[in-house]
């Protein structure tokens, strides 16, 4: 046993522990070392700042289609869309398609056919509505109200042929909305031609039985309303209003001023052209016709009034005086 232990430290001793086992070049390369640890490579400001670009964009890019996805149900039926188009896809898959009256013009009602391609399935027992928005104003209007759907349409076995029938008041492209149960179903785009001039205007049962409809046929729209005087908008030396220099859809406060009359009242129509729609617009929308106070401002009679303008557009106020058609103001309100 002795033996093998001396024999065991003589091989010991011969390798790792006896003898000079370092240079001095490896003891100085290991102080170096020891003192002056390797430092890490950071990565340039320009790759740090591209990594950090791409990841922002990323991230904003899966945010964005998730919300799209929410809340129109795909993003082959995003309703940004304003190409006009009559038939709605889904994957390339038509789901339902329109046929408007190809004589389609604004300020009146015109005929739709709805044609859906799904199920009775889809429809059934739920509520389907249509919304019009305009591209130019976008003014939201619901056109159809919510229908409860409890049969195919009349020889079929869906809604191949649903009908409606409503009007846009303003021409351009309108693209209408359908929802199911107030959930976005999908979307047309259409064009919507002028109102026509001339066409029948529907008057107010309210109104004065001395306004015509052929008062607002025989309009000069490009007879402009002009600032004169100091602070006037109207028509010289004819009428003018204190207040009207910047109109706006909030209720106002306007004075009328005549020239040549001594009459006693005064009536106002608006009429929005646009939708070739009458409204009144005194006392904030509720009366159509005011006394009429002397003389003001140089004006031969004059009356104050509180105004309101329903909807934005190109409007005429026809003003009537003692029941007789008396003068035009022609006006922009876009505010």
């Amino acid at each position: 046993m002795e033996d093998k232990l001396n024999e065991l430290k003589r091989a010991m001793n011969s390798t790792t522990h006896e003898g000079r086992h370092f240079t001095e070049l490896q003891k100085n390369k290991i102080r170096h070392t020891v003192h002056n640890p390797v430092e890490t490579k950071r990565p340039s400001p320009f790759i740090i700042f591209s990594m950090t670009t791409v990841a922002i964009c990323l991230i904003g890019f899966f945010v964005s289609t998730e919300l799209l996805l929410k809340q129109n149900g795909s993003i082959n039926g995003s309703p940004n869309t304003w190409r006009v188009h009559h038939d709605y896809k889904e994957n390339n898959k038509v789901l339902f398609s329109i046929i408007p009256d190809p004589e389609l013009h604004a300020g009146k009602p015109y005929g739709y056919i709805f044609s859906f391609k799904e199920s009775f399935d889809t429809f059934k027992g739920k509520d389907l509505s249509v919304i019009a928005v305009h591209k130019k104003t976008g003014q939201r209007i619901e056109v159809l109200p919510p229908q409860r759907i409890t049969k195919p349409s009349p020889g079929y076995s869906s809604l191949q042929r649903f009908t409606a029938n409503f009007q846009v008041p303003y021409s351009g492209i309108w693209r209408y909305e359908v929802y199911l149960d107030d959930k976005a179903y999908g979307n047309v785009v259409v064009s919507v031609a002028e109102k026509e001039e001339g066409g029948p205007v529907t008057l107010p049962e309210d109104i004065p039985d001395y306004v015509r409809e052929s008062d607002f046929n025989q309009i000069n729209w490009d007879r402009k309303a002009t600032t004169f005087g100091s602070n006037m908008i109207g028509n010289e030396n004819k009428s003018g209003i204190i207040g009207a220099d910047m109109p706006s859809l909030s209720g106002q406060k306007w004075m009328w001023h005549l020239w040549d009359t001594e009459a006693s009242d005064l009536t106002v129509v608006g009429y929005h052209r646009e939708s070739g729609t009458v409204h009144p617009i005194l006392n904030n929308g509720e009366s159509w016709t005011i006394p009429l106070g002397g003389e003001n401002n140089g004006a031969d009679v004059h009356a104050p009034s509180s105004v309101m303008i329903p909807e934005r557009g190109e409007w005429a106020f026809v003003l009537y005086t003692n029941g007789e058609l008396f003068d035009v103001v022609v006006l922009e309100i876009d505010e």
